[in-house]
């Protein structure tokens, strides 16, 4: 049987990069061949959480190939049918707000649309410290929408951010099983 193809994009969520990192690690040791992208944000950012070129040479050294970054790299993902599944981790709720209005101006909106044109899941992991707040309805907006797949998620910090949502990272690959079967993981809120 043929490697399962997964899309892994990764936007700008700086302060999950050391508990989602691990997560491609976890599925390039469970034999998917994982193709990495990051938004132009996460690419070309360096923060508190570390520097953009350190992330940049880990993810390409765990998963042998080049990180895909601009509209142009990741716009044949669609055309070409390139990936099975695309896995958004983290995804921020700017990125859940362009996806539930089609916005299209980015590398990882772009590889999902790419990658939605064929039919085929989206697995969205969640980091927002709106996800209760003005991206609630983004959430259930997609939530509703075709092949696309939450990871299971919960409040990260309810006295500090009370309305920040965070998903599961560990569930990721677990979520990616049931949603190559188009079948949403429950239950859905931890």
């Amino acid at each position: 049987m043929d490697q399962i193809k997964v899309g892994f994009a990764l936007c700008g969520s700086f302060c999950t990069f050391s508990n989602v990192l691990p997560q491609i690690q976890r599925l390039i040791d469970a034999d998917y061949d994982v193709y990495p992208i990051m938004s132009e944000f996460a690419y070309s950012t360096d923060t508190r959480f570390g520097k953009a070129k350190d992330f940049i040479d880990k993810i390409e050294n765990m998963c042998g190939k080049k990180v895909m970054s601009t509209i142009t790299e990741v716009e044949p993902i669609g055309p070409k049918a390139m990936l099975d599944a695309l896995v958004i981790a983290p995804c921020t709720g700017n990125t859940l707000g362009k996806l539930a209005n089609g916005v299209t101006d980015s590398s990882v909106t772009m590889a999902c649309k790419a990658h939605l044109r064929n039919a085929r899941p989206v697995v969205i992991a969640i980091s927002t410290n709106d996800g209760l707040g003005a991206s609630a309805r983004n959430v259930g907006q997609l939530l509703n929408a075709r092949n696309i797949y939450f990871v299971p998620y919960g409040q990260d910090d309810y006295s500090k951010k009370p309305t920040s949502l965070i998903a599961d990272f560990n569930l990721i690959e677990h979520t990616l099983e049931f949603a190559l079967k188009n079948v949403q993981v429950q239950p859905l809120i931890k």
